[in-house]
């Protein structure tokens, strides 16, 4: 494994992610890269079901001959879904608010970037016939990617779960305030 991707890695893992936040190691696509790294987490509702309010993956490549579409050596990829009030799930704007929850939180933590494409997509259901009288249900689903223009990751690492956070429904931590470290995997129940 080459030095500079091994260092990538540890700066993602140096993270302190906010306490709501499960994050575990996953197995990364191998096809896309010839290096690859990948987190996946989850945010629970304490007061609900056992099924994550948001969850996500952040997949990190390296490419050491580089690819042109990354405009560098080094590429992250992101997905994210959360649950929504399905009154929000309708709002005209939730397509561009939810892409800027992941460009926002990367220029709040400073994390020098490039190269930033990806979509939002809403998902909503409502039961009919013998399902009717199911609750209605919205999710949002961002898919993004961006370069990063050094092998320093902590502050992307941050800014993704920053906005999983967002997309979660978590108040923003104060500035200043510093997450206590969690463990790496989600306490039995």
């Amino acid at each position: 494994m080459p030095a500079v991707f091994e260092h990538a890695v540890e700066t993602l893992h140096a993270a302190q992610f906010r306490a709501e936040i499960h994050l575990e190691e996953t197995p990364a696509p191998k096809r896309l890269a010839p290096h690859t790294h990948a987190l996946s987490a989850d945010i629970f509702d304490d007061k609900a079901d056992d099924d994550p309010v948001a969850t996500g993956r952040l997949v990190l490549l390296y490419d050491p001959a580089g690819q042109e579409a990354w405009h560098g050596e080094f590429r992250l990829v992101t997905y994210v879904r959360a649950s929504l009030e399905p009154e929000m799930g309708s709002d005209p704007l939730l397509l561009a608010v939810g892409w800027s929850w992941m460009i926002d939180a990367l220029n709040a933590r400073s994390a020098p970037f490039t190269a930033a494409s990806g979509t939002v997509t809403r998902v909503a259901s409502e039961g009919f016939g013998g399902m009717a009288g199911e609750l209605a249900t919205a999710e949002i689903e961002i898919r993004a990617s961006w370069t990063p223009l050094d092998s320093e990751l902590t502050s992307h690492a941050l800014a993704w779960g920053d906005a999983l956070g967002t997309a979660a429904g978590l108040m923003p931590l104060p500035a200043g305030v510093v997450a206590l470290p969690q463990p790496r995997t989600r306490p039995n129940r």
